[in-house]
């Protein structure tokens, strides 16, 4: 079921790019998705409400006459949650909030010289937007990886869409609206794909139904499919975005030392939540390979979601890559930049602190990256298709902006004040120089 890629005897010599090149990945035409969002994106600005009601009635098959969600239907949401649903989500925030309590930042002030300081203070952006899927599975786990570092930053008003669901009468899954009453989150629409992040772009003048405006936001954060992330592009610059988060990928790095019947749960734990889903497989042991393909056929037709995970391992985007040793793997590793990267080995943490690139490292075999998906305390918020090389998951750091105060008196400008003035010169713009030259007059 899955391709093998053999780079024994060969990744040594290869260059990073060639390694990227050979290594499975998910084929995202995003650009071509943004010229099919963009006719939407662009009504929605022109026109409002009308044109996202019927972005909803042709790509959700919902009429609607309004998209916020009424107050009571997240209540009746939070009061007919299962009981054992609402003790893992409140567990699941709990440790969260733990996590991300630590990652708040404080202001720090940097004396440069006798009465010249900068500081650099940490300011939350005003309103965010935060998007939660609701195509092949239900995400009350996204709610909470959105709103508690969102809600730990500071950030004084949020707002969450997910997608319109017919058998709920038009509105989103009733877990993920039970997930926003349980972190005190009152603003919810019922707005999926491109639309919701269009509307949280532009804001609107009414959201029907008697509800008042929608507000524009500062940022969007959140995962969902191909158009979210193409509408995300296309908007970058109107709003911020924290990344353009593609279909889930794991990849695991193991030796023989590792439990095959693991490493074949966890490959199929991801490959569960999309057909375009990847799972990799790294080693050097040929022994674990076999038996793991032997436990991935076993345990796949054992499963819920059989044609989804079968389509997603047997996909150009899944494989067992086969290196000469764990130095490879690690520059295999590297080089692929998983989302999320499981260290299946002998001293894992010793290897784990020698990767460079993944969005989240899960160390040893007590550490799947189910556990990272909900009750772990981490982020599921990750970077996918390599871009954990240059980006980091969600956190606190996303909706915090670095503001430098600079403070200067008279005797510290005037002791720098010659250097301004020469760098001014040499750049050409003296007008910069006059305006120190300015405050000492000869």
């Amino acid at each position: 079921m899955l391709t093998r890629i053999d780079l024994r005897g060969i990744a040594a010599e290869r260059s990073t790019a060639d390694l990227r090149g050979v290594l499975p990945r998910a084929a995202l035409d995003v650009d071509s998705a943004v010229e099919r969002v963009r006719p939407v994106v662009e009504s929605i600005h022109r026109q409002g409400l009308p044109a996202v009601l019927d972005a909803t009635r042709r790509f959700d098959g919902v009429e609607a006459t309004g998209v916020r969600v009424p107050a009571e239907a997240i209540a009746a949401a939070e009061a007919n949650l299962d009981a054992g649903v609402r003790a893992a989500l409140a567990e699941s925030i709990r440790r969260a909030r733990l996590v991300h309590a630590d990652q708040r930042r404080t202001d720090v002030t940097t004396r440069v010289v006798p009465g010249g300081t900068v500081t650099e203070r940490f300011v939350p952006v005003g309103r965010v937007g935060l998007y939660v899927p609701g195509g092949l599975a239900v995400y009350p786990s996204s709610v909470v990886m959105n709103v508690v570092p969102a809600q730990e930053a500071g950030v004084a008003s949020l707002a969450v869409a997910s997608p319109p669901q017919k058998e709920f009468g038009g509105l989103p899954h009733p877990t993920i609206l039970a997930a926003c009453a349980l972190l005190g989150v009152d603003e919810v629409y019922a707005v999926g794909g491109a639309q919701a992040i269009a509307v949280f772009a532009y804001g609107l003048a009414g959201a029907g139904d008697g509800a008042g405006p929608v507000e524009p936001v500062d940022i969007v954060t959140g995962p969902g499919n191909i158009y979210v992330t193409a509408a995300k592009r296309l908007l970058r610059g109107v709003i911020g975005i924290d990344s353009e988060a593609g279909t889930t990928e794991i990849a695991v790095l193991a030796d023989d030392t590792a439990d095959p019947v693991h490493v074949a749960a966890d490959l199929i734990s991801q490959a569960e939540h999309d057909p375009a889903a990847a799972s990799v497989l790294v080693t050097a042991s040929t022994e674990l390979a076999d038996a793991v393909d032997a436990e991935v056929v076993r345990q796949v037709a054992a499963t819920k979601h059989v044609e989804r995970v079968r389509t997603a391992l047997a996909g150009p985007q899944s494989g067992v890559v086969l290196v000469d040793d764990l130095e490879q793997g690690l520059r295999v590793v590297d080089a692929y930049a998983a989302e999320h990267l499981e260290i299946q080995t002998a001293d894992a943490r010793e290897v784990a602190a020698r990767v460079r690139n993944a969005g989240a490292i899960f160390v040893g075999a007590w550490s799947p990256v189910s556990l990272g998906d909900y009750c772990a305390g981490s982020n599921h918020v990750l970077p996918t298709g390599g871009c954990a090389r240059h980006s980091s998951g969600l956190s606190v750091q996303t909706f915090l902006r670095g503001v430098h105060v600079v403070e200067y008196t008279e005797e510290a400008l005037r002791d720098v004040a010659d250097y301004v003035t020469t760098l001014a010169d040499a750049e050409d713009l003296p007008a910069h120089g006059a305006a120190v030259r300015a405050r000492f007059p000869q």
